[in-house]
């Protein structure tokens, strides 16, 4: 099979989705690679590090010689000029955000693997896990950047120091992201509340960290009074597939202390803030009802290198089986796998993103 890895366009994303250390596993294994010009270069891997692949000045080539194209983010609009039946893409699609993406799937029988629908038989998300980790990690520094006076915020440090009062952080789901972001930032010396709606889930939580960061079972009386509170909120909440439930509503927003800061790290998925809009990278925030609003869609990518290496060790095993297999072989033998089918043959193959975009589902062994 020839596996295609174009650089990444969408806004500030300086990821790679194969790094160079994975390359021979491929090759080995009878595969050819066709590489963009510079794709790994902005995250630290020059085309140098890439050995015996095809390396092209232009994407289009790569998506015109490509069976199987891996990236990091969704394709963007101007990509969708190189959809081509039976191709397969296989990256973080995230189409319950992006329906003018999931239609174009469908209209030129592309199939659309998602990395982050990719799910075991125990429940967990391999594939999103690591960047997952990431995000939740980098949320309390974004935090911590963004209440600074030089950035326009409230002048307040996170943790504070002896004789004042640390910031209260509030984080609204307590999956990988927001425990991930719950740890850095009770490190910072933040008081943390987690706030979810799995008193099990909560339960463990008190019970590993042994009260260090204090649980709230989620109800919109709750969520409300401690938001009113808070200094930092992040969402975190997460629905495979799925549009993110708006849980944080406009009304709770505008009850919020002024200079409050929410980072909305389900934006990915249409965001868990009510009427929230994308931020990026270099234009991160934006003040509404006097709170701060940051909603990244790419966080990890603030962190290239170790994002992209993360990624290809989770992904890599996927895409060899894949490119070893093929489709049908995925869904016949890897049920795990074929969770991450999202389009095939012209049919949406994933329940919650029908269900998020009000679209016909066909099961994936229906569709083939």
């Amino acid at each position: 099979m020839i596996i295609g890895i174009p650089k990444e366009i969408k806004t500030d994303e300086k990821r790679v989705s194969i790094t160079p250390d994975k390359i021979k596993g491929l090759i080995d294994s009878g595969h050819q690679i066709v590489i963009e010009r510079g794709a790994g270069e902005s995250a630290g891997f020059p085309d140098s590090s890439y050995q015996n692949v095809e390396i092209v000045n232009t994407a289009q080539k790569v998506w015109e010689s490509a069976d199987l194209v891996v990236k990091v983010k969704e394709p963007q609009q101007e990509e969708f000029k190189y959809f081509r039946q039976n191709q397969i893409i296989f990256t973080y699609l995230h189409l319950a955000a992006v329906p003018d993406l999931t239609l174009e799937l469908v209209k030129k029988n592309v199939t659309g693997i998602a990395y982050e629908t990719i799910q075991n038989n125990n429940g967990s998300l391999p594939l999103l896990e690591p960047m997952s980790e990431i995000a939740g990690r980098l949320s309390p520094q974004i935090a911590a950047r963004v209440l600074q006076s030089d950035f326009d915020g409230p002048g307040k440090l996170l943790g504070g120091v002896p004789g004042t009062e640390p910031c209260r952080f509030i984080v609204v789901g307590g999956g990988t992201v927001g425990l991930n972001a719950a740890l850095i930032a009770t490190a910072l010396g933040a008081r943390v509340t987690i706030f979810d709606i799995n008193l099990e889930k909560l339960r463990a939580i008190e019970y590993r960290y042994r009260g260090s960061i204090k649980t709230v079972l989620s109800t919109e009386q709750k969520l409300t009074e401690y938001l009113s509170r808070a200094e930092v909120v992040i969402g975190a909440v997460l629905i495979p597939g799925a549009s993110a439930p708006k849980v944080i509503t406009e009304n709770m927003v505008s009850n919020m202390n002024p200079s409050s800061l929410i980072v909305d790290v389900a934006i990915d998925q249409g965001g868990s803030v009510e009427n929230i809009k994308q931020t990026t990278q270099s234009n991160p925030t934006y003040i509404k009802h006097d709170v701060i609003h940051c909603a990244i869609p790419n966080i990890p990518g603030s962190v290239a290198n170790t994002a992209s290496t993360a990624l290809s060790n989770a992904t890599y095993n996927y895409i060899l089986y894949l490119a070893n297999n093929g489709v049908e072989n995925m869904v016949t033998n890897n049920q795990s796998f074929a969770t991450g089918i999202n389009t095939l043959n012209g049919h949406v193959t994933h329940d919650a993103l029908a269900a998020s975009l009000g679209l016909q589902y066909v099961d994936v062994k229906e569709a083939l």
